[in-house]
This record gives structure tokens, sequence and C-alpha cells, in this order.
């Protein structure tokens, strides 16, 4: 199994990306009209396209395809998703829409960021022109009577990011605006990559905040309730890794020394440590990554 319901009209697909269940996901929102939201790598669009089978849609009657941003985990299975989707169309952010069209750079800078893993993920297939959307901030597409999905803009963790916005369940589809959340431990991992523009960041979550949602759903991964709250913890958070990291590059502590002192001072990285320990995508592809950008941030800062 692959899908499960969330409410009458949105549903999760786990991608089981490179063999990991609840790490990666799409989620799906169906009334009169289809939409997917995260397409993840290459590699996971069979698994998304066995999700849709269980919901028993066919893949002529999807519409459109939304992507936070172009980061392979989240949208490089774009290309290979489309071909299979002779009727949608592509929703991206302005800076990451030529990308889709010609991914040739977005392979090399994949390939020197994440190494080996891009080869779990699998080739970024082109996306034509003629098969993408792009939004403005703000800019709503009705699914049918209930269903109204609206685009905002998210900068922060990249420079082509937005998150999207149900607005009669008053969900929201974070992408990485938000972290990563952990569902079983109720923990929640920062995703900020090199280059980091905290203060950008921050006023996307204020942002978000600001439309009052009452669900967050994250692609990595799930829903979670008491989505305000969420939003002010991961902001405070944000802040203390900012101040951690401040400290010890200051004293020229390595990555690992910095590692540990993040983890004693952080009460969702201590629950996650041992977790982390076991998950070699997660540990090399957010936390490292995500405590880099922060180093960088400070460097700059001084």
């Amino acid at each position: 199994m692959y899908a499960t319901k969330l409410n009458d009209y949105i549903h999760l697909i786990d991608l089981k990306t490179a063999g990991y269940d609840s790490f990666n996901g799409s989620y799906v929102l169906k009334e009169d009209n289809v939409a997917i939201i995260e397409t993840g790598p290459t590699s996971s669009i069979p698994n998304l396209l066995a999700g849709l089978k269980e919901l028993d849609i066919q893949t002529e009657a999807v519409d459109y395809v939304m992507v936070s941003h172009i980061h392979m985990d989240h949208a490089g299975g774009a290309g290979a998703l489309l071909h299979n989707l002779p009727n949608a169309k592509l929703v991206v952010q302005n800076r990451g829409a030529r990308h889709m069209v010609d991914p040739a750079k977005l392979w090399v800078n994949s390939k020197r960021v994440l190494g080996e893993i891009v080869d779990l993920y699998g080739p970024i297939l082109p996306v034509s022109e003629n098969r993408i959307i792009i939004p403005e901030d703000r800019m709503q597409l009705d699914l049918g009577e209930h269903v109204k999905l609206q685009v905002i803009e998210t900068l922060g963790h990249a420079s082509h990011h937005q998150s999207f916005y149900e607005k009669t369940s008053r969900t929201l589809f974070l992408g990485d605006a938000g972290g990563i959340f952990l569902p079983k431990l109720d923990a929640v991992i920062p995703t900020t990559p090199p280059p980091l523009h905290l203060e950008t960041k921050q006023s996307s979550l204020e942002k978000l905040t600001q439309l009052n949602p009452e669900m967050l759903c994250y692609t990595h991964f799930g829903p979670a309730r008491n989505a305000v709250s969420r939003l002010h913890a991961y902001s405070k958070q944000l802040a203390l890794w900012a101040r951690v990291v401040a400290e010890s590059t200051e004293k020229g502590d390595d990555l690992e020394t910095t590692y540990a002192k993040i983890v004693e001072l952080d009460p969702s990285m201590k629950k996650a440590e041992e977790f982390i320990k076991t998950h070699t995508m997660l540990r090399q592809s957010v936390v490292l990554q995500s405590i880099q950008g922060f180093i960088q941030y400070s460097r700059k800062d001084t």
C-alpha cells in the first residue's frame, strides 16, 4: 500500500524513495480536477503511479503537477511523471522553470552536492516548455467547488521555493519551508542547505503563519496538526541553530563537534539522534548540509 487518506479529497502517497518508508511523499488532491503536489525523484515515479492506481485515478485525469522547488527529492521525477500524465501541466516557480526544461545544470549541481545519492534518485528528464505553468504569488487553482489551492511564494530554503495552501480545509503543503517532520518521534529537523538566507526563511515562515492553517503537510513526511504552533516552534529552532553554530564556528569547532552541541541543546534533535544514526540519507543529505548552511551564514554575518 502506498496511499493514505487524509480527508475526503486529500491523500498522501508514500514514495518510499531509495527504499525508505515515511521519508518522501506526494500529495494528491481530487475533486472535479486532480492535482499532485511533489513528484519525488525519477526512481520513485513507479511508486507514485502505483499510488494513483490505488486511488483509482486514471493518468489522463491528472490536471496539475505542482512542485515546491526543483531539488531532486521534490521535482527530479517531474519529467518522467509527465511522460505518464498526458494532460497534466507542471506548476513550478519562475527561477526553477528553466531547469525543468533543460536539467543539465541541475544534474551537475545535484551530483556535486549529493554525490552518490543522485544515483539512488535517477536521471532528471526534461519537461516541454509548453507544459509549464509559472504562477504568480497567491495564484489560486480551483479543483472543484470545495478545493481551492493557492500558491504561496516561500523563499529561503531555495530561491525558487513555493508552498501550497488548500483554503477550505486550511491545509498547508510546506515543501521544505518547515523542515523535515519525523511523525513517529514528533520531531522536526531543519532543512537549511547552503546558501542559507535566514532572514528570508524566517519571513516566509511568518507569511505562512499569517494564513492561520490548521494542518501542515510535510513532503518529508506526513500531516501534523497544531499548525501555527509548529511554525512558531520551527522559527525558534532556526534561531537556536543560528546561535549555536555561530558560537561553535567562532571557537573553531569541527562539524561533528558542532553537531553534538546542537543535539545537546535542541530537544527535537535529541529525540531524533538515534534515528538519524540509522538513516544514511537523512544524515548526509539533510542534517550535515543544514549545519553547513548555518556555518556559511555565520561566517558571512561576521
